[in-house]
Formats: C-alpha cells, structure tokens, sequence
C-alpha cells in the first residue's frame, strides 16, 4: 500500500494488455514495449469499430488536456470526449487513449483492502518522470528468463503477448544458454539462473490467481495435466489461487473470512484434487499457516481446512 500511495509502484496495462502492479521505474521502462500490442487489441476491439471515421489522434489530444487537469475514469473522460463529438460511443472514445497516451491506475483501486472504481492519470503526472523511448524488448525477454526459463520462444510469446520475440532472441543468443526437451524444442535462459537437479524435491506453495507460473508458458503441462491445461483450474484461475505440491498443479486454495458462529476468524480452504501424503498435508498446513500470518494477520482466529483429494 506504501509503495502505491508513495508512487513508486504503479497498476498499468503491460504483458498481454492486462493489468500488472510493477515499480515505477520498471513502468516508465516498459511501457514503450507494449505500445504495439495496446494498439494492435485496440485495432481489434468493437471501440475502434465503433469509431470509423473519427481522427482519433485527436480524440487523444483532448483527452491528454482533460487528463491534466486531474485524473478521470473511463466514464467520466469518455462524457467529455463526447461533448465534442456527439453521437458517438463515449467509452468507445475514452478506449482511444489506451495505446495513445501513457496511464496508470491510481489508489486507491489496487492498495490492499481498498476498492473504488478504476481512475486513470497520465503516468508522467502522476510519477513526475518521463516514460521512456526505448521500444527494444530485450531486456524484458532477459528478465523472463531469469525468472521463468529455461523457455521456448513460443513460452516468451504466450507470457509477454509480443510478437516477433525469435527475431529478439537470436539477437540475444550469444548471452544465453540453449537446452532441448524431450520433444527436441529449444529452451532458452541467462547463464547465471539457478538450475537444480531434476530429483531436488519442490515444497509445496499456494500461488495466487493469474500468476505468471501458470500463464508464463505456452506448454501448460509443464506445470499441470492435460486435463487441466486449458483453461486454467477452475475457470481462467482467476477464482481461486492454485496449490502446487511438488511442483505440480494439485488443487486450489481460497481464504474465507468470519464467519456466524465467529466473525473475527479467518480459514485457508484448500480443496485438493488427489490424495496427498501425510507429509505433504503436514507441509500445506505449514505453508498455509505463513501465508494467512500474511493476509489475515490481524484476525484473532486463523486456521488451514485441507480437504478434496477423493
């Protein structure tokens, strides 16, 4: 929450046009990557469609003054778009700035614990920085792979939304370490990632919804079985958080907070989706216990309920 309301972290439309939380300085870094992708889903959205005829150039000029004069939701900047140009779809007119201008969300939509509706300012405003000009995404593409190789391109690609990325990769290739899977794929990482034997044992984690270990490959069963590959369990994994044992995909996990009999109490359900060892319950419950100190760390009651599993 600090860091949102200190600006020196930020919400923005990045990796794949969804909304990321990263720092400022990673912000003003990024966003010209992604201009091309914002305006290529942009070209492909019923707003634009909505918008034949219309200098949108300058729709985002108008909008970029009614945005200095203070930060503004889509509503609100799309009812004033569209006092200058009657008849057509206001929200449809507020979309245009997505690939135009530079935005970020403000707080308190985003602070932990907070809500409001999604407000929008222009980021150099807001951070009292320059966005950059540097549209090469190579470093993004290193920084992928410290984190998530070794990769395929097409894992790179599925992650970040970029095309093009093999053109990036073969330029990068004299820095990185080339592997092959089973299938003779090529997987790419940075030299010095950690890599340990395949037979070093996995603890057990609970990751929370969309996270980037699920989405950051195209080859999902790296992860999780076929039956679970598409989508991600249950839904688009944006309902509950996912629970890997081992490494591997094994249930989901939600908290639930109060309760009749207890208002002040706070439980980790963990709904597993095959039998698990003793030790590996014993383990979850550790885990579990850590992550509720995290999340619920002012409830009175705080307990791990662990159950699925057949």
């Amino acid at each position: 929450a600090g860091m949102m309301t200190g600006r020196t972290a930020v919400r923005a439309p990045l990796m794949r046009d969804t909304l990321h939380l990263v720092t400022a300085a990673d912000f003003v870094g990024l966003r010209p990557v992604f201009v091309p992708l914002l305006a290529r889903r942009f070209r492909g959205s019923p707003f634009f469609r909505n918008l034949a005829g219309v200098d949108q150039d300058a729709v985002a000029e108008v909008a970029r003054v009614h945005l200095e004069a203070g930060p503004k939701t889509a509503a609100e900047l799309g009812r004033l778009l569209a006092e200058q140009w009657p008849g057509r779809d206001p929200l449809s007119l507020a979309m245009v700035v997505r690939p135009r201008l530079a935005l970020v969300q403000i707080p308190p939509r985003g602070v932990w614990g907070s809500g409001g509706l999604p407000t929008w300012a222009l980021a150099e405003d807001w951070l009292g920085r320059r966005v950059g000009t540097d549209a090469r995404p190579d470093r993004l593409v290193r920084r992928y792979l410290a984190a998530l190789g070794p990769a395929t391109i097409a894992d790179i690609q599925n992650w970040s939304g970029l095309s093009g990325i093999r053109t990036v990769v073969e330029r990068l290739r004299d820095e990185l370490l080339v592997f092959h899977d089973e299938r003779g794929r090529a997987l790419y990482d940075v030299p010095e990632a950690p890599r340990p034997d395949p037979g070093t044992p996995a603890p057990p984690r609970y990751l929370p919804e969309y996270d980037n270990l699920l989405l950051g490959h195209h080859d999902r069963t790296r992860v999780m079985a076929v039956e679970h590959k598409t989508p991600l369990f249950p839904g688009s994994g944006g309902v509950l958080g996912s629970v890997l044992l081992d490494g591997r995909f094994a249930g989901g996990w939600q908290i639930v907070r109060g309760g009749r009999s207890d208002p002040s109490s706070v439980s980790l359900k963990v709904d597993l989706l095959a039998p698990a060892s003793a030790t590996d319950r014993r383990a979850l419950a550790t885990e579990g216990e850590q992550l509720l100190a995290f999340a619920a760390a002012g409830a009175k009651v705080r307990d791990v309920v662990i159950g699925g599993g057949g």
